[in-house]
């Protein structure tokens, strides 16, 4: 077994004044959701909470007296009173049970009504989050993973509930009672109780909170090395075939078995800190009972205390001993809520780098005339990724951007949506300048048709009217007619009723295009952008679905961007970006009679793809004469050995065709 140390590294100087403070901060933040303004409902509800907290609570303190009281009623029989027909002893029994009883209905009834006031805290702020991250810009979530930052969500939901509950359902009832106990113990008693009692809460409290602290940080440490196994167990699952591929399941394994390894070590120093922490509280609660105890045994001998008193002493601190139990949870569920709300909070105060101006006027589109003037940015001031551009694309014509990778041109896609604001130059729809304009409304004038079309995993007509929510079934299929993608709809089983799966995988790649163009046909936008829609597709899919955009590109203002020089020869004006500058522009033809950079681009990519056309005929052929051979040979009754080069050859040819992309 792992020898256990406590942590060496004393806190730094300030460190418990700056947690305090944090706390103090963070109960700030937090009161406006717990006590809503607006809600005179809900601070009924916790009014009416407290005072059934402090009605279990008093009658908690009656019980240990029905059994002092019963036992004084035994132990001097004579004495005893009679209610009607029962004798003290039976009645006390009888008003036991009827206390616990309703210290249970208070109880629970508490928990119930408050129920409404904790849930509420937790839906408000968890709104005020997700609608948050849905302000800030894409550089926000572009810097982090969207697990990370859904999880922060998730933690930090759950943080509201645990330290409203906590506090109001475990810590606040725990201190009433310490209380309520201490003064029981002076007037029953006297102050030597008090003093020994109180001694054991502190010292109980202060050990517990030590030992939590110290047993944080191994908690911590398992929960890294469980999440850090499961982590490389999906992970290998998820790359099943690649592990096939390269034989490679002893070293996916051996990976897996040292995470585990560790979650194993750090398992059995959880469970041995749980031991000594139980050990050491079941030692100091054992002092102080016994101590009480012995102090009441001198005050019957000395006549000062009877036998029912002895009873009292012993019935409350066992009584007492379960909220002091609790301190530990309490503790360390508080102190993980606050860290993981304190994340969430974080994610409240970043600022959006995009906000309307004071006073932003909805966008006005009459035309679509879109322009860039002089338009300077970078993602970081070291690397400039536009130098100066300008270019306008007229109301209702065909403006292509073409350029090699990392030109800049997805970038102007981005910057026309304002998802980021130019360092320089300015941007405007019909004269406009859109850093004017109010968000909603210059997003709601622009379409586009990204590369990556990812769907919501729900329906294909859900995923088609996200377009625009409102829209009437027959809208709906008129959209798909135009995306050219109804066919496909009406085979598929359940028809616009399919489900699409997570982010569009039951989909092809040319399906969820054609989805991603259709939503887009039905929002209706006087401009569209399509962002590379074809380039990850194969040369008969790219075809089709080129055809279905040039249809929705009529009349209106339109943006390609695009590295296929194909999908853009009929625009009504090429742009050549290069480095961030434009370096060319012209049509189709006159870009290749300069023999510039379009033009070598141009060849380059008509020779890749004549060359994948000579790849796709001889895979033909050879397959024609393939099927003769086997034919023939099946005839007589042979095998046909010779031609299994032939074949592996023609799947060569297959997947080379597809590798490409042609």
């Amino acid at each position: 077994m792992d020898q256990i140390t406590l942590p060496q590294l004393p806190p730094p100087p300030g460190a418990t004044v700056v947690r305090k403070a944090a706390m103090a901060a963070l109960g700030r933040k937090l009161w406006p959701y717990i006590w809503p303004s607006d809600r005179a409902d809900l601070k009924r509800r916790i009014y009416v909470s407290l005072a059934l907290l402090l009605a279990a609570k008093l009658v908690t303190i009656a019980i240990p007296y029905s059994f002092k009281w019963a036992t004084d009623a035994l132990a001097e029989p004579a004495s005893a009173p009679v209610f009607g027909v029962m004798a003290a002893p039976l009645a006390f029994t009888l008003a036991y049970g009827a206390l616990r009883i309703a210290m249970s209905l208070f109880t629970q009834g508490r928990d119930a009504i408050f129920a409404d006031v904790a849930m509420h805290a937790v839906r408000r702020l968890a709104r005020d989050v997700f609608a948050h991250l849905h302000r800030l810009s894409l550089r926000f979530h572009l810097e982090r993973k969207t697990g990370g930052v859904t999880r922060v969500l998730e933690r930090g939901r759950d943080s509201i509930e645990t330290i409203v509950r906590t506090t109001m359902l475990t810590a606040a009832p725990t201190l009433v009672e310490f209380v309520m106990v201490l003064i029981v113990l002076l007037v029953q008693f006297d102050w030597r109780y008090v003093a020994v009692v109180a001694a054991m809460i502190l010292a109980y409290v202060g050990f517990t909170l030590v030992a939590t602290t110290w047993r944080i940080a191994i908690r911590r440490a398992m929960n890294e090395s469980d999440a850090d196994a499961n982590a490389k167990a999906i992970d290998s699952l998820l790359n099943f075939e690649t592990v096939k591929y390269f034989g490679a399941e002893e070293r996916e394994q051996q990976r897996y078995d040292k995470s585990i390894a560790r979650y194993e070590r750090m398992s059995v120093k959880t469970y041995t800190s749980l031991a000594l922490l139980n050990a050491g509280q079941a030692i100091i609660f054992a002092l102080g009972l016994t101590s009480v105890m012995a102090m009441s045994v001198g005050g019957v001998r000395s006549g000062a205390h009877t036998v029912g008193d002895f009873v009292l002493v012993n019935a409350m601190m066992i009584q007492l001993y379960q909220p002091l139990s609790y301190i530990g949870l309490v503790y360390r569920e508080l102190r993980q809520a606050a860290i993981d709300l304190e994340m969430m909070f974080d994610i409240l105060a970043e600022e959006p780098d995009v906000m309307d101006r004071p006073g932003a006027a909805p966008l006005v589109v009459a035309e679509g005339r879109l322009s860039f003037e002089n338009v300077c940015f970078s993602y970081d001031p070291r690397r400039p990724i536009l130098k100066g551009v300008s270019f306008e694309a007229p109301a209702g014509k065909t403006l292509a951007i073409v350029g090699p990778s990392g030109a800049g041109k997805s970038t102007i896609s981005r910057l026309a949506f304002r998802f980021y604001e130019p360092s320089s130059g300015r941007i405007s729809i019909d004269g406009q300048d859109i850093s004017a304009a109010t968000q909603a409304s210059l997003r709601a004038a622009i379409g586009i048709v990204p590369q990556d079309a990812v769907l919501f995993n729900d329906t294909i007509a859900y995923n088609i009217r996200y377009g625009r929510s409102d829209a009437s079934d027959a809208e709906m299929r008129e959209a798909a007619r135009l995306a050219q993608i109804d066919r496909f709809i009406e085979l598929a089983p359940g028809g616009y009723g399919a489900q699409v799966g997570e982010r569009g995988l039951k989909l092809s790649g040319g399906e969820k295009q054609r989805v991603a163009i259709a939503r887009t046909l039905l929002k209706g936008p006087p401009i569209l952008i399509f962002d590379e829609a074809t380039s990850a597709l194969d040369s008969y899919t790219e075809r089709e679905i080129q055809d279905a955009l040039d249809r929705v590109a009529k009349g209106r203002t339109t943006l390609i961007i695009a590295h296929r020089l194909s999908t853009v020869v009929n625009a009504d004006e090429i742009i050549v970006l290069d480095k961030g500058v434009i370096v060319e522009r012209g049509t189709h033809v006159e870009l290749l009679a300069q023999r510039g950079v379009y033009a070598g681009m141009w060849s380059r990519q008509h020779d890749i793809r004549r060359a994948e056309e000579t790849l796709r005929r001889a895979a033909i052929e050879e397959g024609g004469r393939l099927s003769i051979k086997i034919e023939a040979q099946g005839a007589r009754g042979g095998a046909p050995e010779a031609d299994e080069g032939q074949a592996d050859a023609m799947r060569v040819d297959e997947d080379a065709d597809i590798v490409s992309g042609a």
